[in-house]
């Protein structure tokens, strides 16, 4: 026999490894695509997500259920906080809405409770509206009362106001609430949309 007679290979072709062990042992160049890739999904999640929460942010949005254009709505056109002298304008969010993030989140959460009664047609007719309105008013009260009227405070603060210029009683009124540790809703309701029937002395604070 030949001396350059060659044995043939008869060893198992080498397999390659399978994703899990890929997935084990990464390369540099694997977890480098694999930061880039999740950065790029991370940013576009985050976008959409914002922008879909801002989008509940907006009047066309809040008013778009008949529940709120045809109630609380009609009556916030009747007030300053509509039309004024300064053509400033507050919208539903503004009122109801805190800014910073976490304390917008849990608003929103709560919300969802309001979603359910638009679902289930709990106040779809204004006799119904009328009937629960009351409780509504008392609810959105309480949780403003228990944040300092932190949406008011967004624009208004009684360390920048000008007691001064103010007209007597209101300057009284204010020094009062400083004075007492009230917050802007103790005195305050009523001042965006009409008061519900049936309030208490409690209520009138």
């Amino acid at each position: 026999m030949s001396e350059n007679t060659q044995t043939p290979d008869t060893s198992a072709p080498e397999k390659k490894p399978s994703l899990w062990q890929r997935l084990r042992r990464p390369s540099r160049y694997s977890l480098l695509t694999l930061l880039v890739v999740g950065f790029a999904v991370g940013i576009i999640f985050w976008g959409g997500f914002n922008t879909a929460l801002e989008a509940t942010n907006t009047e066309g949005f809040c008013i778009s259920c008949h529940e709120m254009r045809d109630n609380v709505y009609v009556e916030l056109k009747e007030t300053v906080h509509y039309n004024n002298r300064s053509g400033v304008r507050a919208i539903c969010s503004d009122c109801h809405v805190p800014r910073a993030w976490v304390p917008k989140m849990v608003r929103k959460i709560q919300a969802s409770n309001e979603v359910w009664g638009k679902l289930t047609g709990t106040i779809d007719t204004r006799e119904k509206f009328q009937a629960k309105r009351l409780q509504l008013a008392r609810n959105e009260w309480a949780r403003m009362k228990a944040n300092n009227s932190l949406e008011c405070r967004n624009c208004h603060t009684q360390e920048r106001m000008k007691l001064e210029v103010q007209k007597p009683r209101s300057r009284k009124s204010h020094e009062m609430a400083v004075r007492d540790g009230n917050t802007c809703i103790d005195c305050h309701k009523g001042i965006a949309h009409h008061k519900p029937e049936g309030m208490t002395e409690e209520d009138e604070g």
